[in-house]
């Protein structure tokens, strides 16, 4: 294994964690649907017990995901969760309150009242996916950050990597593209959400009402996410001279990255075409309710294959618009080739992990969710 193979081997395994990150983010959606989908209190009762079941996938995938990204990148880790810390830390408020939330809603004698924990997950629904988009938007884009590594010599501050302004990383809200990723990601958290529903709720009423739902999302999702895009392929990117290691400025570098990466190019297509039918087969057919899979299954698919086209190809994965060659490329952030030799064989494991995953959501989802199975169960949210 050449230091190389590691490197691009731990950018998929960051971008696999990313595009499962994203799938699990119908917690998320289906919590941003409290508000205007149930008719009553039982089909809102239904909906938080359905998410409550799989929250602490999501976020135990986002904390591997952070953790992932220190162990095989850590100048980024550095220099995006220690510059652009606002966006980081509001990311992990709306988790804390989504977990403090499910738990003690319906505790007797808390102090905010059931309401204002439901709240908190309708903020936690929709806050999260737009913070995440946008962040994930700006590994296209660029941020607005200085690396020195000279500076680790510096006794007095030993800091080389710094944000170029005071605003925490909140700048990238300035970026409109930005921003229409993290709404695209939000409308396809919904998305998820109401497919998640269909699947685990026993109730024709709340599923109807979901693929009501379902068809609106699905016109936001669309005109976000292909926007976003069609501006991605048609923009310049952020390239990188192997020889060298010099950044530069190269007109359609994504589509490049598309053209040079066939297998990218393939996986991404067939996630782009499982996300559309797992949708359309559930609006046509009224008895479908398998589409969570499907659209899952593309949507891993898909943001994996658009994180590869970030970090591949000789492209700065997180790039610096206040200064070019501060930008972070798979060579010259990654941890040294023994650690990431380490974490390979580590990585191994992986499957047993997954393997269990599986089983334990098997058991979790082995009777599904009706208003009686509310009556009948021990512990509701």
């Amino acid at each position: 294994m050449s230091y190389e193979f590691l490197q691009q081997y731990w950018w998929f395994v960051v971008s696999l964690l990313g595009g499962l990150l994203v799938f699990l983010l119908f917690v998320q959606g289906g919590n941003s649907l409290l508000l205007n989908l149930p008719k009553d209190e039982t089909q809102r009762q239904m909906m938080i017990n359905s998410t409550g079941r799989k929250w602490e996938f999501t976020f135990t995938t986002l904390v591997t995901f952070g953790g992932a990204f220190f162990a095989s990148f850590p100048l980024f880790y550095s220099t995006s969760f220690g510059g652009a810390y606002w966006v980081w830390m509001l990311l992990l408020f709306t988790f804390v309150v989504q977990a403090v939330s499910y738990e003690f809603q319906s505790k007797l004698g808390n102090l905010l009242g059931k309401n204002t924990y439901r709240w908190f997950l309708i903020i936690n629904g929709v806050l999260a996916p737009i913070l995440l988009g946008a962040a994930v938007s700006t590994f296209f884009t660029g941020s607005n950050f200085y690396v020195d590594k000279g500076n680790i010599t510096n006794s007095m501050a030993p800091v080389i990597s710094y944000w170029g302004n005071a605003s925490g990383g909140l700048d990238a809200c300035l970026n409109i593209f930005n921003v229409i990723l993290g709404l695209a990601v939000m409308f396809l958290a919904r998305i998820l959400g109401e497919l998640y529903f269909i699947n685990n709720i026993d109730d024709n009423s709340m599923q109807r009402r979901c693929r009501k739902s379902l068809g609106f999302d699905t016109i936001f999702f669309l005109a976000f996410f292909l926007t976003w895009l069609v501006h991605l392929l048609i923009t310049e990117g952020f390239a990188v001279k192997p020889e060298t290691g010099v950044v530069y400025m190269e007109t359609f570098k994504y589509l490049h990255n598309l053209m040079a990466l066939p297998l990218v190019t393939i996986f991404m297509l067939i996630g782009v075409v499982l996300v559309l039918c797992g949708i359309f087969m559930t609006l046509m057919k009224p008895n479908f309710n398998r589409g969570i899979w499907l659209t899952g299954t593309g949507t891993v698919l898909t943001v994996t294959c658009l994180l590869l086209l970030a970090g591949y190809n000789n492209t700065a994965y997180y790039p610096s618009v206040a200064d070019l060659q501060s930008s972070l490329t798979l060579s010259n952030s990654c941890s040294s080739e023994f650690t990431l030799t380490t974490m390979f064989y580590v990585s191994l494991l992986v499957p047993f992990v997954l393997a269990y995953i599986f089983y334990a959501w098997r058991k979790i989802d082995s009777r599904p969710i009706n208003p009686e199975e509310l009556q009948r169960e021990e512990h509701t949210y």
